[in-house]
């Protein structure tokens, strides 16, 4: 009851007007002509036949969210697994996700496609927009669109004149953040730069008993820069340069029982860090003439992690875990479409707009992991320390895809859309395994394979007059196979997962209101599942496991109800289950639920925002509802459902930026994430507990 009750003093508190700049922009009216990239080609949300959920910056500031995991509270049946250490963050829609290697829904920065989850999480430092697209996009994203596509885009640099903003935010676990950013023209609006830096740190949420310390520190620092040269209305080129140092504690794992009971509180002899460092460059070239686009976007992504850890997170000398990873990737993809307002004319009319293009990629991915055992850890046996390599890898790939859309829109009524890609990529893994001293014989693996596959895809839309459309998809997609580092001897490589998607929806729009609403089916075939590795505690590999539905419903709601007072809903049901006969091991899952995937999501949020005496004031409340999950196949383990309530108010007098937050604020106790740990903990399972109730203030100023 004192919790309750302290936390919603503390939101009492927050809601009363303190002070912000472009941490809160001015609202503007419900926006009913969203601009997204969902299907490539720029085009209005509500317009396209497929779920999008657009998140543009200025809602991004006033609900704080500044890494795309928080983001995605907004978008229905969307559910991040994310660890204290930003390395590991694994996005699932509609029950669709897989592992970091090998995800099942697809990140893409400024139209670059990450294609290893370990590299799509980071401090967004001057992003424009974030879309979720949900539902299967291998026509057009080709491999890992499963799911869905995660758009990020960038903030425009101002071309008219110097616009920028320095904060300071500060708050509980000794919390300190700098945020600033500034863009402007160079010498003419022909030439304009922008840049943005950020860099927080904080202390652990997480106490560990033996040593007294906290464990789950974070600490980053992020910058981007680019500069956009527009020489005529035709022609348009921009480089993007960004990059991010993160040093993350230990994870704050522990047995979920002891997680559930005692949260915060870890009890190991040793403590460990993650570091990565991530490095991009974009570069982006379009051209529109009077008939005929062209685009062209260049992306090279470079990232290293190192961290090490207590392997058997006790406060026994048992095992600890020291792992290296790093990958570089090419990626180059060439578009050409119609004209934004030349669609060709097919008689009377009928029209067709049209778009067609080639992505080609590489990636080199290697990884040099080792397990330091104590005595009789490995066998009673054995009773030396033994190193094990787990793994030492190289896995590289080659891939290119090819696809097609159009669009033949009968008068203003009717639009019929079909696409298909096709996509090639070779992959090669040179694989060890081994111990030291050599209690059994080194497993080494060099193979190549080709994987190939077509997705096609098709929709129809009815406009039923006004701003509202009916409209209705089908889409066949694919999750790529390839290679585990390290795996059984009978699951080195994996197969090709597919999917066959149906989705109907409605949408409407007017000028003080947007309404979204959808239902889909999903048919899995070859469903990859990350699965716990024999033998090594922890460590993880894909296998192909048979079949799994997904059925659900979605919307969203925008609504101002007055001036200056907006409200937002989303909702979303997610059934997604095994089919009949599927072993996993020895465990018949016929029936059992998709593991990490809500039962539900929802969102209520509200802002009002107005002018006092000169000043723009505002305070904002979002309230996110996780349904029920669980944590794996069998169904053994599950997180009930929880609220997490948000708030953050504050107003801008001239030049000066001063804000309150509280995240969490009735302090909610929740384990969003857990996996099987068996021989280790009492119950199986390694779990982290939820982030707890956290507040601060920002201060800054702004031009």
């Amino acid at each position: 009851m004192l919790k309750t009750f302290g936390g919603a003093f503390t939101a009492l508190v927050l809601v009363t007007p303190a002070l912000a700049f472009a941490q809160t922009p001015t609202p503007t009216p419900v926006s009913t002509t969203v601009t997204v990239t969902a299907q490539k080609e720029p085009a209005n949300a509500s317009t396209l036949p497929l779920s999008v959920t657009a998140l543009q910056g200025d809602l991004l500031a006033a609900a704080g969210v500044t890494f795309i995991s928080d983001a995605a509270a907004f978008s229905p049946n969307t559910h991040f697994t994310e660890f204290t250490a930003r390395k590991l963050s694994n996005a699932r829609i509609r029950g669709v996700g897989a592992s970091p290697a090998n995800p099942g829904v697809v990140t893409y920065v400024d139209g670059v496609p990450i294609l290893h989850a370990n590299a799509s999480s980071f401090d967004m430092v001057e992003v424009g927009q974030v879309e979720f697209v949900r539902g299967p996009q291998s026509a057009l994203f080709g491999r890992n669109a499963l799911g869905g596509v995660i758009n990020i885009a960038s903030t425009n640099p101002s071309t008219t004149r110097w616009t920028g903003q320095a904060t300071v935010p500060f708050g509980s676990y000794d919390q300190i953040e700098f945020r600033g950013n500034a863009s402007g023209p160079l010498g003419s609006d022909k030439l304009a730069a922008g840049f943005g830096v950020a860099f927080s740190q904080r202390d652990g949420f997480t106490k560990n008993l033996v040593t007294g310390n906290d464990v789950d520190s974070r600490e980053g620092f992020a910058a981007k820069g680019q500069i956009v040269w527009t020489p005529n209305k035709a022609w348009e080129a921009r480089a993007i340069i960004s990059g991010e140092r993160a040093r993350d504690g230990d994870y704050a794992l522990a047995d979920l029982d002891a997680v559930r009971t005692t949260p915060f509180e870890v009890m190991r002899d040793f403590e460990g860090h993650t570091d990565r460092d991530l490095f991009n460059t974009t570069l982006l070239v379009k051209w529109t003439g009077s008939k005929v686009t062209f685009a062209s976007t260049m992306g090279f992504i470079d990232w290293k992690t190192f961290d090490e850890t207590d392997l058997d997170y006790s406060p026994l000398p048992l095992a600890v875990r020291s792992n290296t990873e790093k990958a570089k990737q090419f990626s180059e993809e060439v578009r050409f479409a119609s004209a934004p307002n030349a669609p060709i004319g097919l008689g009377g009319s009928v029209t067709l707009r049209w778009q067609a293009g080639a992505l080609f990629f590489t990636q080199n991915f290697d990884q040099n992991a080792f397990n330091t055992l104590a005595p009789f850890v490995v066998s009673p046996f054995v009773g030396v320390p033994v190193t094990q390599t787990s793994p030492q890898a190289a896995l590289d790939d080659v891939g290119v895809g090819i696809y097609g859309q159009g669009t033949v829109a009968f008068g203003s009524r009717v639009n019929v859309t079909g696409g298909v890609r096709f996509d090639q990529e070779k992959r090669e893994a040179d694989l060890l395994t081994a111990y030291d001293p050599m209690i059994t014989p080194p497993v080494a693996v060099n193979e190549s394979k080709t994987f190939k596959d077509v997705s096609p895809q098709g929709a129809v839309a009815v406009r039923l007059g006004g701003n509202s459309i009916l409209y209705g998809n089908v889409a066949r997609a694919f999750k790529a196979g390839g290679f585990n580092p390290v795996a059984p001897p009978d699951a080195v490589s994996f197969d090709e997962e597919h999917a066959l998607s149906f989705e109907g929806g409605f949408k409407a729009h007017g000028s003080w209101f947007s309404v979204n609403a959808a239902f889909f089916s999903i048919d899995w075939t070859d469903l990859q599942l990350n699965l716990p590795l024999p033998g090594a505690p922890g460590q993880y590999y894909i296998d192909n496991a048979g079949g799994a539905t997904s059925t659900g419903v979605e919307g969203e709601v925008n609504v101002r109800i007055v001036d200056g007072l907006d409200v937002i809903g989303a909702v979303g049901f997610t059934r997604a289950r095994f089919d009949d006969g599927i072993m996993i091991g020895a465990d018949d899952v016929s029936g059992n639920k998709i593991a990490n995937t809500p039962a539900f999501t929802t969102l209520f949020g509200a802002q009002y925002s107005r002018d006092v005496h000169g000043h723009r004031a505002f305070a904002r409340i979002d309230f996110a509802t996780t349904g029920a999950f669980e944590y794996d196949e069998a169904n053994t383990q599950r997180q009930d459902a929880y609220t997490v309530t948000n708030i953050r108010a504050g107003v801008r007098i001239k030049f000066l930026i001063i804000e309150g937050f509280v995240r969490n604020a009735f302090d909610t106790r929740y384990v969003p994430l857990a996996f099987l740990f068996p021989g280790f903990t009492p119950s199986g399972f390694l779990a982290e507990p939820g982030r707890p109730r956290t507040w601060g203030f920002t201060a800054g100023v702004g031009f």
